[in-house]
């Protein structure tokens, strides 16, 4: 498996653990304990990266947003745009271009109609604040 797909997988098992995590309430380091399957290693390091920058990924989130709020969205779109944001923060050898569009195809894939272009649109403006050299 190429890291390409690695990390698409990777994300993947990210979203359906952290979307669970955020449904029951339940603390991420008991939750990554209590599975019988291990994830991708880069699952775990979203997971935890996500969780240790929350509330900084949230604020960021949430000074993109245009007449939006963070709590007003639906869970599944909250947690990739976290995903997003994190790695556009923390991971620089991820380029921009691959983190937009894992960040679209997940929300095609697992979110509404209108999540797609909504979070291309607050994700590109995350882009531009923390990637201003490639704006």
């Amino acid at each position: 498996m190429n890291a390409f797909g690695g990390r698409r997988e990777a994300r993947e098992e990210a979203l359906s653990f952290l979307y669970e995590t955020e449904l029951t309430g339940d603390p991420i380091d008991e939750s990554l304990a209590a599975r019988t399957v291990p994830l991708e290693d880069y699952a775990v390091e979203l997971i935890r990266g996500i969780d240790t920058d929350r509330g900084d990924l949230d604020e960021i989130i949430g000074r993109n947003l245009k007449g939006w709020t963070l709590r007003r969205m639906a869970i599944v779109d909250r947690v990739i745009a976290r995903m997003a944001t994190w790695e556009l923060r923390s991971k620089p050898d991820v380029p921009t271009g691959a983190v937009l569009s894992e960040a679209v195809e997940l929300a095609t894939q697992y979110c509404g109609e209108e999540s797609p272009r909504f979070l291309n649109g607050v994700l590109r403006a995350v882009a531009d604040e923390l990637r201003p050299e490639e704006a």
